[in-house]
């Protein structure tokens, strides 16, 4: 049988695992609320057993202990990451493909290439030289077609201008997403070194939730690998396997702009733009990297075919003076930039060339040919308006790709985060249980101290009971 001291001993320290259980308890009611908490619970563990003196019999002279761990699944955390980072970078790239419909102003799925702003005034351009073809010598009926043509590039120089401006605001948005990457893994790394100093073999608590937290918000910005490492450490590389944290160590990512975009560099000053995918930034740079430039090269190859189909056409014919017709159109030598730089040149209705090679000054041969332009096929089988309705399609079709991918993601996401909290939020219930259970635990235990201490006084006082205060 242990001494009255060894009993002592053993109460003592279960008072001290109760108070740790009671103190869990009221920590997880106090953070019921707080965003990325993780409820911690407590298990107890039995006193070592030890040989006291130098008898055989053993006595268990050290009491029990509380250990609380945070009740997380870090397999979920890493599958909640992945998947929000795939949601992140659909969403992001289906925002810049919302921005460019609105630049074309595709409106809805059932937008027709002729509803559109570039559509209408294509239509309005063909249609203003079949009534050139009707009344060739008419002032009205001529000025009205450099009308049109103007309304067209017009249309067109826009189109390249909202493209432009959302070139621009995607830089923008790599370039203070990146900054927020590098704010992320700074706050990332302070956290493992305070984890690492106080806790490097067991679970942190509040410190792991921060941390967790932070690598969630991470993954919505970029798309990262994780790596458990030893004493509770970290690292984090991209996608690609440029370093991110390495303990308690972060790597800045830098940006530079190029040409009409902005590339990523990792701290070694390596170009790491093709290899970082998901997350926002992933998103913008499949915009920035594919998506503009698609549609930018497609809205050059419009300009520039119309712009040299149309002259060249009215260059082969004459006039109302007899003499061959000039240029309707400026248009650049090589297609890149002919959106942004298509212009009318011809400043007389007199430069509309209407009629054929050897026809009189009200001859419509060459009138009907240009209005005819619309309907000629290129190279590859298509016409004018088959270019503006495929761009155009792309365009749609991509957008409503990632809308649809994005919502599937998202549900996922949503199903996910839910398995988590479910296992990891607070449930008062449990706790309101937990408290009443550790309150009855922690009484007993200062019941039997109390009944010790009077043990102990009775013992000092020879076996004479004594009333203890």
């Amino acid at each position: 049988m242990t001494s009255l001291t060894g009993i002592m001993q053993l109460t003592s320290e279960a008072l001290q695992a109760d108070q740790a259980a009671l103190n869990a308890t009221a920590n997880n009611v106090a953070n019921q609320n707080t965003v990325g908490y993780t409820d911690q619970v407590v298990s107890f563990q039995d006193g070592d057993t030890v040989l006291v003196g130098t008898s055989n019999s053993a006595t268990t002279t050290i009491g029990p202990t509380a250990t609380t761990t945070s009740l997380r699944d870090r397999v979920l955390d890493q599958r909640v990451q992945q998947q929000t980072q795939a949601q992140a970078g659909t969403s992001s790239e289906a925002a810049v493909l919302s921005q460019m419909e609105g630049v074309f102003s595709i409106t809805g799925s059932s937008t027709t290439a002729g509803s559109t702003q570039i559509g209408t005034a294509l239509n309005g351009f063909f249609n203003s030289l079949t009534a050139l073809s009707g009344n060739p010598s008419d002032g009205a009926t001529q000025q009205n077609v450099l009308s049109a043509a103007q309304n067209l590039a017009s249309a067109i120089n826009t189109a390249a201008s909202g493209l432009a401006g959302v070139q621009q605001s995607v830089s923008q948005d790599i370039t203070t997403s990146v900054a927020q990457v590098n704010s992320l893994t700074t706050t990332i790394a302070g956290l493992t070194k305070q984890i690492q100093a106080l806790s490097p073999n067991a679970d942190a608590g509040t410190l792991e939730d921060q941390r967790q937290q932070a690598i969630t918000k991470l993954s919505g910005l970029i798309g990262l690998d994780q790596i458990t490492t030893e004493s509770n450490g970290m690292t984090l590389t991209t996608t690609g396997g440029s370093l991110l944290v390495a303990g308690d160590q972060s790597f800045n990512l830098s940006t530079a702009p190029v040409g009409t975009g902005t590339e990523i560099y990792d701290n070694t000053g390596a170009d790491v733009t093709a290899e970082i995918s998901g997350g926002s930034i992933g998103g913008q740079l499949a915009a920035q990297g594919v998506d503009l430039p698609t549609a930018m090269n497609n809205l050059d190859a419009l300009a520039y075919r119309i712009g040299n189909a149309v002259n060249a056409q009215n260059a082969a014919g004459l006039t109302t003076a007899g003499v061959a017709g000039g240029d309707i159109f400026n248009v650049p030598t090589q297609q890149t930039g002919s959106a942004a730089a298509l212009s009318v040149v011809a400043t007389s209705p007199g430069a509309l060339a209407a009629a054929g090679i050897g026809e009189g000054a009200t001859g419509t041969t060459n009138a009907n040919a240009l209005a005819n332009l619309v309907n000629l096929s290129d190279a590859s089988g298509t016409t004018i308006n088959g270019n503006l309705a495929t761009m155009l399609a792309q365009i749609g079709s991509q957008s409503s790709t990632l809308q649809s991918e994005n919502t599937t993601q998202q549900a996922s996401l949503t199903q996910l985060t839910t398995m988590q909290s479910t296992l990891s939020s607070v449930n008062l219930d449990t706790e309101a249980s937990l408290l009443t259970q550790y309150q009855r635990s922690y009484q007993a235990a200062a019941q039997v101290l109390t009944i010790l201490n009077g043990l102990m006084a009775t013992a000092m006082n020879l076996g004479t009971p004594v009333a203890v205060t």
